[in-house]
């Protein structure tokens, strides 16, 4: 008969297989970017077995930082569902722009369709479930902007859910998650799992720390006293202090004041954000890289100054304790392009932790220390 483990003794038998370099579990990394979601499921001892990211300013950050045993794919359009090998599970962060507020907004200003109707990328939702159509792996995690809910009045994700429930048979949970708890930002994302046998998975479960004792921007900005070590280009001298070219002009510091005072007449909120080390930013866009305006750090004396691309790297949870320094091989233009577009790693990690014995009991029964168990105790 299977019994259920404890949490004890399913830790210490991961421990004694990942030692011995047997994976928990394989996974496939869709839409990869610079590897968040790896990083997440990778922490709860799975193992990368093909990944897809078509951007080769993206696939020169993933390969600076994981040991990559197989080729990129690029295009996922291209590729067979038999080149892809079998895995349990399936990790995507489908692109977001033709879901996206801004990216609606500006596909309607240039009077250019948005959605599913945006067949460069709204379609590649599609391409995820014809993966799952045939190889049919044991759970998926999916990532997008909150307002997939809302896109085209609720359209478009009631079509995403029923060809995952319906059409595919997956027994699917969702939840909008806020990153603030994890880290110093206010970060909206959705998250869509499924299980391919009804486990009783549900994000009701996620621990999801309180937003109000979370960290402060404080804890991922240069502290600039001597106490880090130095990092050009980001840094300058022996104190590490904040690199002068990441302080905005005063042209554009006026030009940003002018903007935000023109809509505050208008009774609009757009404009810059202004943030000190106690503060929760905004959230990090891919458009930071061309003013920064949606978080500046205010200075003494002077204009504000972006972030730098390392304490990027820490506010999306790159850089969190106990991991090595994320490596960032790219301008500083690609580098916030690539965090604004990635996932916040530790909420990813917190989601994994909860889904593994729900991808274990979906994948079957396991001998461990001669019982057969399904899943962890509840």
């Amino acid at each position: 008969m299977a019994t259920r483990l404890s949490v004890e003794e399913l830790t210490q038998w991961f421990s004694f297989r990942l030692g011995g370099y047997r994976p928990a579990f394989t996974f496939i990394d869709l839409f990869a970017g610079i590897g968040g979601m790896r990083m997440g499921f990778e922490a709860v001892g799975g193992r990368c077995v093909f990944t897809s990211e078509w951007d080769p300013w993206c696939q020169r950050t993933y390969l600076a930082n994981f040991a990559v045993d197989h080729p990129i794919c690029g295009d996922i359009r291209r590729v067979s569902e038999s080149e892809i090998p079998g895995h349990d599970v399936l990790l995507a962060g489908f692109p977001c722009q033709p879901f996206s507020i801004a990216g609606v907004s500006a596909r309607n200003a240039l009077g250019q369709p948005h959605g599913f109707r945006c067949q460069t990328q709204g379609t590649l939702f599609f391409e995820i479930a014809r993966i799952l159509a045939f190889h049919r792996p044991a759970a998926f995690l999916l990532e997008n902007v909150k307002n997939l809910v809302f896109h085209d009045r609720g359209r478009t994700f009631r079509i995403i859910i029923q060809t995952l429930a319906e059409e595919l048979g997956y027994h699917v949970d969702w939840c909008i998650i806020d990153a603030r708890g994890w880290v110093p930002q206010h970060r909206e994302r959705i998250f869509i799992a499924g299980f391919r046998t009804d486990t009783g998975f549900s994000f009701g479960d996620l621990e999801v720390p309180d937003p109000s004792k979370g960290p402060r921007l404080g804890s991922i900005l240069h502290p600039e006293d001597g106490t880090e070590e130095p990092e050009p280009p980001y840094t300058e001298g022996p104190m590490a202090k904040v690199a002068a070219k990441y302080t905005l002009s005063e042209k554009l510091w006026s030009y940003l004041k002018d903007y935000k005072q023109r809509h505050r007449q208008k009774g609009n909120g757009f404009g810059y954000g202004l943030f000190g080390p106690d503060d929760v930013a905004r959230t990090l866009s891919a458009r930071y890289y061309k003013d920064g305006s949606e978080i500046l750090i205010r200075q003494d004396g002077k204009p504000p100054r972006r972030l730098t691309p390392r304490e990027c790297a820490r506010l999306m949870g790159f850089d969190a304790l106990g991991r090595k320094l994320f490596q960032i091989p790219v301008s500083d233009t690609q580098a916030y392009k690539q965090f604004g577009n990635a996932v916040v790693v530790p909420v990813v990690e917190s989601i994994a932790r909860m889904m593994l014995p729900h991808i274990l009991q979906a994948k079957g029964p396991l001998t461990v220390a001669g019982r057969t168990t399904y899943a962890l105790a509840g």
